[in-house]
């Protein structure tokens, strides 16, 4: 094997882990981190926070020491670290120049001769069309996707899969990026996710490269542009996408996109973009069934079997036990089997219930226990010296804005309600305040020591 920098170690342990811990975790607690190198020569990952720290070394640490001494030609494993304490063993130490994540061209375009290429794209190897479970309330939308990614005639320009996050839009984006790329190699693909393609239309106007900027996407044979709902109330942005999908469609290019709801409830959108988006086949996604579910898990676990991470099928009542105690998205169900996986390894085939609920018990809440929005703002309220009241107003100071903040975040979490149904219970807010809310809240715990200790502190008293 040969030798390779920290910095490559990390760019490849980061890509595995991002693919199996999650776009949610990885971005929470791990997009932040560094590698460092102490003064005694020691490797540590370093966090903003003592919160990211002990999240890592609950759920992350062994795994990613794993990849790491599987790549790192010294065979120096690595320690978790807050910043602070990191800051304070080592006061003359430098940064290696790791940096947190391999950098990836904004705009990506698929070629024939450079599967590379597609890997650098950011899509993702195993989110193909066969790893994909079709099921009631996706089946539909993998239908279309299989068509779509045949260059079929008669298609429907543009697609718009919507749902709610973490039931398989961006799988089926993925699937049909790589399925294309298969049937048509001379053809140019280009998939992106919305914040993306913001970055990079930024940059090109800050560079004065604006051109170029659209030529590349002007000039895909297909484009699938990922979390489109991230362009709410961005007008510049919105007119440039417009002009975008209009140059495309007009010379027969195809177009998908996806967003957690349908085109007509994308009410911060301009209306002629509105439009636009629902003049082909608006797609729903919606949540899987219990059976559906079930099959995401077994489907999960024979890929986990390919690996060599587990040995020996899982017992039936304890797969039963994970999907009927993980009432949230697929990717927090497909979350709470790594973590089995992480912590029984090759006696899978032998964990018992009992055993599983130990190991799950530090991520997921038992369904016996349901957290109510009412609960969560009293508890918040209380715990800000505010009152309930006070979250529910009009009121934007900071003092109880930033609370607000954290009981939306709060509710997203620790309860199964939507967007909407948050915002209208926070008093009849949009739904694109309560994202934003969450979005901030999500990045903060990243980077304020504070908002961290709190929330982790309102986690516990609500989870009792």
């Amino acid at each position: 094997m040969p030798n390779m920098s920290p910095q490559e170690v990390w760019g490849q342990v980061i890509q595995a882990l991002r693919l199996e811990i999650g776009e949610g975790p990885f971005t929470s607690y791990l997009e932040h981190a560094r590698v460092r190198e102490g003064e005694a020569g020691d490797l540590f990952l370093v966090t903003p926070t003592a919160y990211a720290r002990d999240w890592v070394d609950r759920n992350a640490m062994r795994r990613i020491n794993e990849l790491w001494l599987a790549l790192d030609a010294e065979r120096r494993s690595l320690k978790a670290r807050a910043r602070a304490e990191y800051e304070a063993e080592n006061p003359g130490a430098i940064e290696t120049g790791v940096t947190p994540l391999v950098a990836q061209p904004t705009v990506s375009v698929v070629a024939a001769d450079s599967p590379r290429a597609v890997r650098a794209a950011g899509l993702q190897e195993r989110l193909t069309f066969e790893t994909f479970v079709p099921g009631k309330g996706n089946e539909f939308a993998f239908a279309i996707a299989r068509q779509v990614a045949s260059w079929s005639d008669g298609h429907f320009n543009p697609v718009f899969f919507c749902g709610p996050y973490g039931y398989g839009k961006t799988h089926l984006l993925n699937a049909i990026a790589w399925e294309a790329q298969r049937l048509r190699p001379d053809a140019k693909v280009v998939y992106l996710t919305a914040e993306r393609f913001l970055s990079a239309f930024l940059r090109a106007l800050k560079d004065k490269s604006i051109v170029a900027f659209k030529d590349e996407l002007r000039g895909a044979d297909l484009l699938l542009l990922d979390d489109v709902h991230f362009f709410a109330g961005k007008q510049s942005t919105q007119e440039e996408l417009f002009h975008t999908l209009t140059a495309l469609i007009e010379e027969g290019r195809r177009v998908v996109l996806a967003g957690d709801r349908p085109p007509s409830a994308l009410t911060d959108f301009e209306p002629r973009l509105r439009s636009h988006l629902a003049a082909g086949l608006t797609c729903p996604v919606e949540p899987a069934d219990r059976a559906l579910r079930l099959a995401v898990v077994e489907k999960k676990l024979e890929a986990l079997e390919g690996l060599n991470l587990v040995s020996g099928r899982a017992r039936p009542e304890l797969l039963s036990h994970l999907v009927d105690r993980t009432p949230g998205s697929i990717r927090e169900l497909e979350g709470g089997l790594n973590t089995l996986a992480a912590a029984a390894g090759q006696r899978m085939s032998s964990l018992t219930v009992e055993e599983a609920q130990t190991y799950l018990s530090a991520g997921y809440r038992p369904t016996e226990r349901r957290i109510t929005v009412d609960e969560i703002q009293k508890v918040t309220a209380d715990y800000y010296g505010l009152k309930q009241a006070d979250l529910l107003s009009a009121r934007r100071t900071r003092q109880v804005a930033r609370p607000r903040q954290v009981a939306m975040y709060l509710c997203k979490q620790l309860t199964t309600r939507s967007y909407p149904d948050i915002g209208r219970r926070m008093g009849g807010r949009d739904h694109t305040t309560v994202l934003h809310g969450v979005r901030r809240i999500e990045a903060l715990i990243g980077e304020d020591e504070q908002i961290a200790r709190d929330v982790e502190a309102l986690t516990r008293k609500l989870r009792g």
